[in-house]
């Protein structure tokens, strides 16, 4: 396979988002995993539809506009979830489909949108990056980093125990909602790639293979970044070669590496159990019988 592929200026402008998205998806997926929401991503790109209909309708970027509605639909989503109780599911539901619902609904009837257009936002597309959708996904990008790795121990804190976060005096409602903002965000950044309706795999998957050979959250942050990076630029250059969807592929390719870190990481498991097994006989081979605690229980 050679580098033509780099000679081709709409595969640079997609290359250049490929990476974008692969550093902002995971990052921002490791909170999510961590609090449990690992599909909220899918739910943001349900609402973000209606963004991308509402764009084509008013003739605008359809980009802008799917992040101030999918921003919009995730702060009501946080509020469900905090405030919800009992008919917080049906509301969750709602927002959902009627966020579907919406985008396909303003799409037909936008004189510039079509089920094609909106195929491309949704499954993913290489040819429609444009220069103005890499400013746009630059700019998002640059405010998902400056906020997942900038404030990293406060969202850690947050998304670890939200109880503790606040015994300690930070801002937890404010943080959950900045999480969620962040996730919104994300997702427009990612939908000219992967689509909305696959950018949740890429939140999540990067972030569940780290997991499966990292214990630290840095470790499980960095490995994820770096599987995120890896799998859009393979999964770019093969939807170039190959012509099959960029966002399946890029999933495809996610998934088949979170199976083999899971193989890879069962035997290390076992021997790291066997070793530390064996450390705790000698070390207790080398403790003196009169001395062992146990000799000074009376049964």
């Amino acid at each position: 396979m050679t580098m033509d592929f780099l000679n081709d200026a709409f595969m640079q402008r997609s290359l250049l988002a490929a990476v974008l998205v692969g550093i902002t998806a995971p990052a921002v997926g490791i909170y999510l995993v961590q609090r449990r929401q690992a599909l909220m991503g899918d739910g943001i790109g349900h609402v973000a539809m209606t963004g991308v209909g509402l764009g084509f309708l008013l003739n605008s970027s359809p980009i802008w506009m799917a992040t101030l509605v999918a921003v919009a639909g995730s702060i009501a989503m946080e509020l469900i979830r905090a405030y919800g109780k009992t008919r917080g599911d049906l509301a969750l539901a709602l927002l959902f489909y009627g966020g579907m619902a919406g985008g396909v609904m303003l799409t037909s009837l936008s004189k510039t949108g079509s089920n094609a257009n909106l195929s491309s936002y949704l499954f993913g597309s290489l040819s429609t990056v444009s220069s103005e959708d890499v400013t746009s996904i630059s700019l998002l990008a640059a405010f998902v980093v400056l906020v997942t790795v900038g404030l990293r121990k406060q969202l850690f804190a947050v998304s670890q125990d939200e109880e503790f976060a606040r015994v300690t005096g930070l801002p937890v409602r404010a943080l959950n909602l900045l999480i969620a903002v962040t996730a919104a965000i994300t997702v427009t950044v990612a939908m000219r790639v992967v689509g909305l309706l696959l950018v949740s795999a890429l939140m999540v998957v990067p972030v569940a293979a780290a997991q499966q050979l990292s214990k630290s959250f840095r470790a499980t942050f960095v490995l994820a970044v770096a599987t995120g990076i890896a799998v859009t630029l393979a999964g770019t250059v093969t939807s170039y070669y190959q012509d099959v969807p960029p966002g399946a592929t890029i999933v495809l390719y996610a998934i088949g590496i979170f199976i083999a870190l899971t193989l890879l990481a069962t035997p290390l498991a076992k021997r790291r159990a066997r070793a530390a097994e064996a450390a705790t006989k000698d070390c207790d081979a080398q403790i003196p019988a009169t001395r062992r605690p146990t000799d000074d229980v009376k049964v």
